[in-house]
């Protein structure tokens, strides 16, 4: 077991900076917006995390690589001490890159070192597991975050060539719905293997019977939805969203944009025309509700989400197959859900709050997900940018409606009568 978790947690930290070598030196430094970090300090705050919860702790004789790394490099953990400004960690030029990559290198080499010395190796264990989930979280955000910062650039750079899309051709008789007949269900997670606190504890809830459609929405979908004028038309709207859509101005997805009556968009391989296959990505909540009004039906709750995903085979396109880009759905469609795991985060209808019975764990792990339970939506699945080993039915991701940023998608959802 002290074998595995070792090894985990050094491929991790390798994949981590594997994932920073298209990138040049100027790369790692730009803050695009204030909701996104520079790579630099995606690499120093998880190399952070190991310090703080791990070394400082089973370290013999612990002293800090630098304690101005105290700071810099705290997100948002309170019972821990002080933080630079979010908002601000594009300001700091120093330390420079090439420190921060050897800050993460020494962190490294004590970290392994203490796999073969601490005797409570078991909550040791515990710790460094969250801190792989937690740096997994990291790449994801590391790729969405260059993503954004490469979209403000007028050159429209490309993070690395998209390798050519291996799915086959789409069917033409993928469009179907999958009928689920509800009833008392159980959501959560069991207690076996890893999980996040919020995942817990697992708890029975009633269904309705519902209906899921077998796929992701399409770009080619939602452009019917564009083109009927979906953005001008505020019964289709939140009020929250409409009030977006009006301040920001928004009239397609983020990083699509139309040229000579074109649609393109952007990707991590560069601008490239609108794909209409393939699913639609970076749209918001208020987007998604919006575009299931326009349909006529509606997002799925995230426990009917959880419940469909055990039909669902555990496959998708994850950050490993390095296409970093959704693929369309493949399949004869008919009674197999697609597209649950992998491609896109789906946005369901339920907030962001606690199952009953949840209770934080103690200290400043504890701040990890429980005081973000307010004005945010679940999502689930995962995405092109998320690890695989990542992922399990019972993940809750969350994000504030209004984002669009992440890769994230539209699954649909109706309801059914019940059967006679």
């Amino acid at each position: 077991m002290t074998a595995s978790i070792a090894d985990w947690f050094a491929a991790t930290r390798k994949f981590t900076e594997r994932l920073c070598e298209p990138l040049a030196v100027e790369d790692f430094v730009v803050q695009s917006m204030p909701d996104a970090s520079p790579t630099r300090w995606h690499l120093a705050h998880t190399t952070w995390f190991y310090e703080t919860f791990v070394l400082a702790r089973w370290e013999p004789h612990y002293r800090p690589v630098s304690p101005d790394y105290h700071v810099l490099f705290n997100s948002y953990y309170n019972t821990v001490g002080e933080q630079f400004p979010r908002s601000q960690r594009g300001l700091l030029t120093r330390p420079t890159v090439a420190e921060v990559f050897d800050y993460r290198h020494s962190v490294d080499e004590r970290v392994m070192r203490l796999f073969d010395t601490v005797t409570e190796i078991d909550e040791m264990r515990r710790v460094v597991e969250l801190g792989i989930h937690h740096e997994q979280q990291h790449q994801e955000l590391l790729l969405t975050d260059i993503k954004h910062a490469f979209s403000c650039n007028p050159l429209w750079p490309a993070y690395r060539p998209t390798p050519p899309n291996a799915a086959t051709t789409p069917h033409a008789d993928d469009d179907s719905w999958i009928r689920f007949e509800g009833g008392v269900v159980e959501i959560g997670h069991n207690g076996r293997g890893f999980a996040f606190d919020n995942e817990r504890p697992r708890h029975r809830v009633l269904l309705e019977p519902f209906e899921l459609h077998n796929r992701l929405v399409t770009a080619g979908e939602y452009l019917q939805f564009i083109e009927a004028g979906g953005y001008a038309r505020p019964e289709l709207w939140l009020s929250l969203g409409w009030a977006m859509v009006c301040q920001e101005r928004w009239q397609a997805p983020l990083y699509w944009t139309k040229r000579d009556g074109r649609w393109f968009e952007f990707t991590l391989g560069g601008l490239r025309a609108i794909e209409p296959d393939e699913p639609v990505c970076h749209v918001s909540y208020f987007e998604a509700d919006a575009y299931a009004r326009f349909r006529d039906v509606r997002l799925p709750t995230e426990a009917e989400w959880e419940h469909a995903a055990g039909r669902a085979p555990r496959e998708g396109g994850f950050v490993e197959s390095e296409l970093f880009h959704p693929a369309h759905a493949n399949g004869d469609g008919g009674s197999v859900i697609r597209q649950m795991f992998g491609e896109l985060w789906q946005w369901t209808q339920s907030p962001y709050t606690p199952y009953p019975g949840y209770a934080p764990p103690r200290g400043a792990l504890g701040e990890y997900n429980g005081k973000f339970m307010c004005n945010q939506y679940v999502l689930r699945g995962g995405s092109c940018a998320t690890p695989a080993t990542h992922v399990r039915p019972t993940y809750r991701n969350f994000f504030p409606p209004e984002s669009r940023w992440q890769f994230s998608g539209i699954r649909l959802a109706r309801d059914t009568p019940a059967a006679d």
